[in-house]
Formats: C-alpha cells, sequence, structure tokens
C-alpha cells in the first residue's frame, strides 16, 4: 500500500509541490514551536515539498529532512539547501536525537495497524521532554483515496493507537480547516504530543 503512495508522489512530485509549497501554515507552526527550546532539533518527518523544514531553518532551528518519495527527496533538497534523507517510515532508527518531531500530513498514509508501530519510533526517536506534532484528515476512513492510502482518524481511533505507545502523551488535540485554496471545507486532526521527562531522583 505505501508502495503504491510512494510511487504516486514520484510521478507526480513537481505537481503536489505546486498545490502544497506555498500553504500558510505559520499558526501550526507557532503552536508547535512554542514548546520547544531556541535552536531545537526537529525531524520533518515526511517533508514533502520541504516547505516547513525551510520556514524552521529560516527561524533558526536545526532541521533533519526526511521522505520516502525519491523525486520529493530531490526537490525538497533544492528548496531547504541541505540533503533530505530519503527513508520511509519503517526506516526510522533514531535513538533520542530530536527536541521535536513534525510529521504534517504524512503519517496518514501508514495503515491503521502500522501506526502505532511507528509513533514508537517516533517516541524513540525524541529526547526526554521532546514534542511532536501530527496531523491527518478528519473521520473513520481507511484505504484507497486518489491514487494514495488514507488512514483518516477522530479522536478516538486516535486514542486507541497512541495508548500502546510508552513514554508518549497527548497534550491537545485540535480541528483545523484546509489551508489550501478551495479545500477550506476539509477537516483536520492535529494533535501535539510530548515524550515523558527523565525523572531526577536526586535529593530525595
Amino acid at each position: 500500500m505505501m508502495n503504491k503512495t510512494l510511487d504516486y508522489y514520484n510521478r507526480t512530485a513537481r505537481e503536489f509541490i505546486r498545490g502544497t509549497v506555498d500553504a500558510d501554515l505559520s499558526a501550526l507552526h507557532r503552536r508547535f514551536l512554542s514548546h520547544l527550546p531556541e535552536h531545537a532539533h526537529i525531524l520533518d518527518l515526511g517533508c514533502g515539498s520541504g516547505r516547513d523544514s525551510k520556514a524552521f531553518l529560516d527561524l533558526g532551528y536545526q532541521v533533519t529532512a526526511l521522505d520516502g518519495s525519491e523525486a520529493c527527496c530531490k526537490l525538497a533538497t533544492e528548496t531547504i539547501g541541505q540533503e533530505v534523507l530519503c527513508r520511509t517510515f519503517e526506516q526510522l532508527d533514531f535513538e533520542q536525537v530530536f527536541d521535536g518531531v513534525w510529521a504534517c500530513a504524512s503519517l496518514l498514509h501508514v495503515p491503521y495497524a502500522e501506526l502505532t508501530g511507528v509513533f514508537k519510533k517516533i517516541a524513540a526517536a525524541l529526547k526526554p521532554g521532546g514534542f511532536f506534532y501530527a496531523s491527518f484528515k478528519y473521520g473513520d476512513f481507511e484505504g484507497e483515496r486518489n491514487g494514495r492510502y488514507f488512514t483518516d482518524l477522530d479522536e478516538e481511533r486516535l486514542k486507541a493507537l497512541l495508548e500502546p505507545v510508552v513514554g508518549l502523551t497527548v497534550v491537545e488535540t485540535f480541528i483545523t480547516g484546509d489551508v489550501r485554496d478551495g479545500r477550506g471545507g476539509e477537516k483536520w486532526l492535529n494533535v501535539i504530543g510530548e515524550k515523558a521527562a527523565l525523572r531526577s531522583d536526586a535529593g530525595r
């Protein structure tokens, strides 16, 4: 299923990027970045056009950008001026590297049954006390749509898949409209979560 989705992005990378690169996500950026320290190291997980990576870099953050589509990686590398790692979600193998993980409209291509495993990899990649952001189309649909595989989530489906992930807690969920022209009627479920900080027992 993911192979078919990646094939779609490899075939349509330039068209896809043209349709998403100018979307204004600054309000979401601010909401996420408010949890991070200055110059934090962010993993842009499924970076697509590199739009968000560039915004974070321009604000002085350190960014590692990653995408599973070779075509998107090449174009995003040009956009952000640094190499984009070409890896799938299943190939994530970072251990406590990042202050934040940003997964904007990317994990929605992972089958529901596999999402808990991906969130466990995100938890491993985060430093203790780190934060993640993810967004999904709102609802309970799962299957192929317009040549790609989608997993839509509502609050209950999200809660069920995150419950087995030790150390991750949801800070907030909120619903937004689509920021792209003509798509304002589409609803998105956004989640910000935190990895538990290391406990200090000193002095007890």
